[in-house]
Parts: C-alpha cells; structure tokens; sequence
C-alpha cells in the first residue's frame, strides 16, 4: 500500500472515571503517527471530564453533552473523523499496543470493514478468550460474532451505508454490521489481536427479554420477514438459557467453549 491510512479512534464515555484513563493511555501510547483521537462524554458527573483533561493535548476532538444514547454517541464522534477508517475503542476498553500499525499493514482502501480479534477478559476470574470476528451477517445470524472493538470501518462506509441506528439501544453494532453485509459491503478479515474487551462478568437473566424489540426490529429493517425476526430472537433466547445453565460447571464454562482460548 502507498499511502498509510489515516485511523481515527472514538472513545464514547459516560461516569467512567474508574476505567477511561487506561483506555485513553492505550490510544494515545500508540507507536502510529497518522491518527485522530475523538472523545465523546454524555456529561459526566463523576469526574470522568478532568481525566480526559489530563490527556487533552493528545486528544484531537473532544465533545461533552448530553446524547440520546449510545448510538447517537457514536455518531457524534463519527460525523467529527477525518480518517480513513474509524474504530470504537469504549471507556473501558482497550488497545493493543502497536494495534493501529498492525491494520495500517493489512488496511485496502477498497474495504468497508477490516475485521480483527478482540481478546475477551472477565475482569472478575481474569479469564482470557480470543474472539474472531464474523465477516457475514445474514438476516437469521446465528452464531456470529460482533466484535466491534477490532471492526474498522471506512469513513466512506458510514457515508454509504448510514450512522447506527438511534432506535436501537442494545445490538447497534450488530445491526450495522448486517446491514452493510445484506447491502453488498466488503469484509475482509485480518488474524491479529488489536484491542481487548473487559466484561464485568455478570449477567442479567432479563437481558434478553429487554432486547427484544430491538431484535425484532433488526432483523425487519434488514429485509426478514416476520418468522425470521422472532426465530431469531427465540434463538438467543435458547443460547442464554444454555449459557446460565452452563454456569454450573464454571463461571467461564460457556466462554470456554465458544471462544478460541487466548
């Protein structure tokens, strides 16, 4: 490649005071000169803003106001980047170090998601997986992994296939990523870690029932039918009825066997 891509990293945050200063050290510890660091807070009130002070002559952008969500957070951050892809690095997670010159090495231009794994840790046991991210989202995805902290997505994608979904409060990665999938979009999957997922390691048995319409919804817009939409949210209602029951062999027995051990 002639040219090194430029890579704008938005972190979106809200009363993170406990876990952002790591994630913003990680971003602006990076050894890639061609990037862009966008901060975008839903106005904080626990001292969130007076850490990103601390870094604000590394930070390029930084927005704090009141959102609509996190969707709408994120697409705040994205209409400011100037880069040549964009990644979502949240306050509580972080990046890899040399992440951002590893995707500028196996970065095309004609691509509208550059996928990478995420190392999955349960901040909790300290157990570690490796995620690999899915590059196919049909209407019914079953199985797929979303990943969002390693997709790099193009500017020129977001112009093309729209911002998240404002409606949607829960899967708002997942829906964009299917519907830049059922539309034609470019995936193209590269095997190195660049950033890593910290869980809290707890899991709310109404999660799913909350997410419902969300589901439903996602699945519609994209072109599924009515049958697809609830076989689908019936389907991850199985699979968290399967991982609560896993739990008895261990608290990371589900994980074990889903994700590639790190």
């Amino acid at each position: 490649m002639d040219k090194s891509p430029k890579i704008t990293v938005i972190t979106i945050c809200y009363n993170s005071a406990l876990t952002i200063e790591k994630t913003i050290q990680s971003v602006v510890g990076q050894d890639y000169p061609c990037r862009e660091y966008i901060v975008v807070d839903g106005l904080s009130t626990d001292g969130t803003m007076d850490i990103v002070g601390k870094y604000r002559d590394r930070i390029d952008i930084v927005i704090s106001e009141k959102d609509r969500g996190i969707s709408d957070a994120f697409n705040k951050g994205i209409l400011r980047a100037t880069g040549d892809t964009i990644v979502l690095i949240n306050s509580d997670d972080i990046l890899l170090p040399g992440a951002l010159s590893k995707v500028a090495e196996v970065w095309t231009p004609d691509v509208d998601v550059l996928s990478t794994n995420v190392i999955m840790k349960d901040a909790v046991t300290g157990y570690e997986c490796r995620e690999v991210p899915s590059t196919d989202f049909p209407l019914m995805p079953f199985f797929r992994h979303v990943a969002h902290q390693g997709a790099y997505i193009s500017r020129a994608c977001y112009t093309k296939y729209g911002l998240y979904d404002t409606g949607i409060r829960w899967p708002m990665d997942l829906e964009y990523l299917q519907r830049v999938y059922v539309q034609g979009g470019k995936f193209k999957y590269a095997n190195i870690d660049t950033a890593v997922f910290i869980s809290g390691g707890t899991t709310n048995s109404n999660s799913i029932l909350k997410k419902r319409k969300d589901y439903l919804y996602m699945v519609r817009k994209n072109g599924g039918n009515c049958l697809q939409a609830w076989t689908f949210y019936l389907f991850l209602v199985a699979t968290q009825c399967v991982k609560r029951g896993m739990s008895v062999f261990g608290k990371n027995f589900a994980q074990k066997l889903r994700y590639r051990r790190k």
